[in-house]
């Protein structure tokens, strides 16, 4: 956009050889501004899929015995938990087979 500008400033507006500096200058900071925003943003790496759901914590809210249910992030799902899980409990979620949270007692 700062681009845009400065060629619209640079052909109406001042004389041609400030017009000149005004683009360059604003294709500069263009491009720094690029290499921040790229930089920045690989820091935050996007988790999706059953990889994403691994090591977050749950709310049992039907006793695990082996099979159960709990809330996880809003949503109810069916659990399994090999130890076994009441009501109430914080388990941490440690496989997904479909539909299913493999849980285990005790939060990340």
């Amino acid at each position: 956009m700062l681009l845009v500008a400065a060629i619209a400033l640079a052909l109406f507006v001042v004389p041609p050889g400030w017009g000149i500096a005004l683009v360059t200058l604003a294709a500069v900071i263009e491009v720094a501004e690029l290499g921040f925003w790229i930089r920045f943003l690989r820091r935050y790496r996007i988790a999706t899929g059953k990889e994403a759901l691994i090591g977050s914590s749950a709310e049992v809210i039907e006793a695990c015995d082996p099979r159960g249910r709990v809330r996880f992030r809003g949503e109810i799902w069916h659990a399994e938990c090999a130890g076994g899980a009441a009501v109430g409990d914080r388990v941490s979620v440690v496989g997904v087979h479909g539909l299913t949270l493999r849980v285990e007692r005790g939060s990340p």
